[in-house]
């Protein structure tokens, strides 16, 4: 299938309610998932703004024969994207119509006083106080580079580094070429909305990750220590998965299981890229799984991020997504319950990450809730990151525990944490790490790539295993990026 035929498919699926947008994409027979995911997602963002061209050329009036969500891309490629690459007849057809849809984009940007597309975006969103826009997050891998280094590289690109940000507040200010350290995750580096890094050469060969700050928390949260065995229990993508890895060092084993033939070979390149190599794919139901299994016997550590609404996405998906329906959320919150009393049978397990991309208390505290009380005295949640400012609703005692994410608090997708210790036993890491990660960021000052670390943090950097931005390599970053050629061309 070709991708704009393929694009318009998902579109129309997310319109009626087959599905989210991951699920839809990688249920594609399209091949190559992340580019589909990319165009979709990008025609969504500019979904407004597209439809008021469309209704202005005058478009699918004269074209009576294509389909709407088909229009929807070709149009967003033709202004927006990479300028109509593929296409054949339906490239064609649009590029008949540059003109007439070029003149109505100049018309729309005189009619809301604007210069830049991406402030049409802006207006489209009502993005203001009451809905913040989400700042493009870049994770660093450093299995393959470091902070410093890729720092340096966006210098050379004419970006200027404003340091580590001190506030949720000061990253809402950024705009143009600038970017900033986060200030709660050490490899997490900041850009304005919409900035697009999708061609560049440090995402192609895998050096850097754009991964939404909410979704790196998980891996963060977990720690496993160089040379653990982890389960990833719904791997693909893989983007958590990559983040564990570069947690362990390479160090240890990941298990990681997805059920879908067609995301795990996405996944499979998309960690090859990365630079992963301490991994085990496996396309099987994690509920199938046998936790007395021999092979698993050593396992301390489980991360678990099942399917859910995606109801968080609300950046990238239809408002009605963001709505399900009471007998989908009893569903799926089933599924979550019965999942997650799967994983805490494995019996090494010492700390597992509960985590979704949902706002709804169904999937979330209920689910969580519920499986505490049938384990009984056996696990408990550990409080992470009491700075943290936005928590679990209060639905039982001990909810306050959990992390929850959202554009307004957090400036992040809508996301849910909770991460669940086995009592009873000395745990393989103590619940309060994250939260001493957290609060001794917090409490440095700025600090420039390349100079010398106060010695406070050296010494709460050797606690933190290998998340802390120490644990990169001593190479270049060019010489690296050479090296990596040929993945960029694969």
């Amino acid at each position: 299938m070709a991708l704009y035929s393929a694009a318009a498919a998902v579109l129309s699926g997310l319109e009626r309610g087959e599905g989210g947008l991951k699920n839809l994409v990688y249920g594609s027979d399209f091949p190559h998932a992340r580019q589909l995911y990319a165009l979709v997602a990008e025609t969504l963002r500019y979904g407004p703004v597209l439809e008021a061209l469309l209704d202005g050329a005058a478009l699918l009036r004269v074209e009576k024969k294509l389909p709407p969500p088909l229009a929807k891309v070709l149009v967003y490629d033709l202004l927006f994207g990479k300028g109509l690459k593929c296409g054949g007849r339906w490239k064609a057809l649009a590029r008949r119509h540059r003109a007439r849809l070029e003149a109505e984009l100049a018309r729309l940007k005189v009619r809301r006083g604007v210069s830049r597309n991406e402030d049409l975006l802006e207006l489209a969103s009502g993005a203001g106080p009451e809905a913040p826009q989400v700042p493009r997050y870049v994770r660093v891998n450093v299995l393959k580079t470091s902070v410093d280094d890729v720092v340096e590289f966006f210098k050379r690109q004419g970006y200027s580094f404003l340091g580590r940000a001190n506030s949720v507040e000061e990253l809402k200010t950024l705009s143009g070429k600038k970017f900033m350290l986060d200030l709660h995750l050490p490899e997490l580096l900041v850009f304005p909305p919409q900035t697009d890094f999708h061609d560049s050469r440090l995402y192609t060969s895998g050096h850097i990750i754009l991964q939404d700050k909410a979704s790196c928390l998980p891996a963060f949260l977990l720690s496993p220590s160089a040379g653990s065995h982890v389960i990833d229990a719904c791997a693909a993508p893989g983007n958590k998965t990559s983040h564990l890895a570069a947690i362990l060092k390479n160090k240890g084993h990941i298990f990681a299981f997805d059920v879908d033939t067609k995301r795990l070979a996405t996944m499979n390149t998309m960690l090859m890229r990365a630079g992963v190599t301490s991994f085990k794919l496996a396309q099987q139901d994690f509920l199938t799984v046998d936790p007395h299994d021999p092979k698993y016997s050593k396992v301390k550590y489980i991360l678990l991020d099942p399917s859910c609404s995606g109801s968080g996405m609300v950046a990238r998906l239809p408002l009605d997504e963001a709505a399900p329906s009471a007998e989908r959320l009893q569903a799926l919150s089933g599924f979550q319950r019965r999942i997650l009393s799967h994983a805490l049978r494995f019996p090494a397990v010492q700390r597992l990450v509960y985590s979704t991309c949902s706002v709804h208390q169904e999937e979330n505290e209920d689910v969580v809730h519920a499986v505490l009380q049938e384990q009984g005295s056996a696990f408990r949640l550990a409080n992470v990151f009491p700075s943290w400012p936005c928590r679990g609703l209060a639905t039982f005692p001990g909810a306050e525990c959990c992390l929850r994410a959202s554009p307004a608090d957090t400036l992040t997708q809508g996301f849910f944490v909770a991460v669940l210790e086995r009592c009873g036993e000395e745990t393989a890491v103590p619940s309060s790490l994250p939260a001493a990660t957290k609060e001794s960021l917090q409490q440095e000052e700025r600090v420039e790539p390349g100079a010398a670390p106060p010695r406070k943090r050296r010494k709460k950097q050797r606690v933190k295993h290998s998340h802390c931005s120490g644990a990169r390599q001593n190479g270049e970053l060019p010489t690296a990026l050479q090296s990596a050629t040929s993945l960029n061309q694969a």
